[in-house]
């Protein structure tokens, strides 16, 4: 029995790895920029900042997954939306801290190597890549059998971002009196889907709910997450924002405090929240106490920017969107975020 044999008949397949490779080089391709150098398939992937002038560079990373997102995908057969997920999650965080993403690296776990199917994984990842302006220089596929089932898989990401000093986002200018800025998120993005698959548990997908406009269920729960680099880069390299939160996990509650210093709160008109029709299908279906669902859920708002007074009509004239205009940031007296109803 050959070496190659015997690691077939502990269900690794290394021909279908060799297989997956090839497969995403092309993927990887599309997402060149300057400053990436080195083949994909290396043992590390570079990235040459010297292209860059940027006085005093400061390195920003950001690592995260999908969560139980991918269950859900892997539920309905849909793969090609997921990696996009994964990378949103990487390079919103360090935009929010005032950096411009430069290259991103993916992992891939999975029991059995199928390599159609990985590859709409890291075409999903590579589009992602695309809208964020960053290279994809690596990554790893790891085939382990017994630790995951043959149709698992499990994606993670590692973003690394360069920020000028002087422009580093860190809370420190956000003061009393800044303006509350939201940006619409695509749905629910990548947060929240353990209580999203309980509350769906008994639906195959296919039902196209009345209260989702026409959209197939399974659809609008895959709805990737948006990518809101080429949105803000431009505000942050002009000095408009003072503060930026990434609404994720912990919804409002927990994400909006982190981008100002405790002294201070902010106000927000729930009213001014564009919710989107997905929530209000969760909290109906799913019986969640209204004020929880602003603990979970981005409701409609997936960045969150406090701008001096002064500056936000110079912020809603760059950005080429819908702007909500949410509430301000205020002197603290009780708790970090209050929302009320206008």
């Amino acid at each position: 029995m050959t070496e190659k044999n015997a690691y077939a008949k502990s269900g690794v397949d290394v021909e279908a790895g060799y297989e997956v490779v090839e497969r995403i080089k092309k993927h990887a391709a599309r997402t060149q920029r300057a400053g990436a150098t080195g083949a994909l398939g290396g043992f590390g992937g570079m990235f040459d900042l010297s292209q860059f002038s940027v006085k005093e560079p400061v390195l920003i990373s950001g690592t995260d997954g999908v969560g139980t997102k991918l269950m859900l995908a892997i539920k309905y057969n849909k793969h090609d939306t997921i990696g996009q997920d994964c990378v949103a999650m990487c390079v919103n965080d360090i935009i929010a801290a005032g950096a411009e993403p430069l290259y991103f690296l993916d992992y891939i776990a999975t029991g059995k190597n199928k390599p159609e199917q990985l590859e709409q994984v890291i075409a999903g990842v590579a589009e992602g890549c695309l809208q964020a302006g960053s290279a994809l220089i690596g990554g790893e596929t790891a085939e382990m059998p017994g630790m995951y089932g043959e149709d698992d898989y499990d994606l993670a990401g590692f973003a690394v971002g360069v920020a000028e000093k002087s422009q580093i986002i860190d809370g420190s200018k956000v003061a009393e009196g800044d303006v509350l800025l939201g940006l619409a998120s695509s749905g629910i993005h990548s947060n929240g889907y353990s209580l999203v698959r309980r509350v769906f548990a008994d639906y195959t997908g296919e039902e196209v709910l009345p209260e989702l406009k026409g959209k197939k269920l399974k659809e609008v729960l895959l709805e990737p997450t948006r990518i809101y680099v080429k949105a803000v880069l431009p505000l942050i390299k002009e000095g408009l924002v003072n503060g930026i939160a990434h609404i994720t996990g912990g919804g409002f509650i927990e994400n909006v405090p982190r981008m100002f210093s405790n002294d201070l709160a902010a106000e927000i008109e729930e009213d001014k929240i564009p919710v989107l029709p997905i929530f209000e299908v969760l909290e109906k279906y799913g019986q969640i106490k209204h004020e929880e669902m602003f603990e979970i859920f981005n409701m409609g708002i997936g960045l969150m920017l406090a701008v001096s007074p002064k500056k936000a009509d110079r912020v809603k004239e760059l950005l080429d969107e819908p702007v909500y205009e949410l509430g301000r940031i205020v002197k603290k007296t009780g708790t970090s975020v209050v929302i009320s109803n206008g």
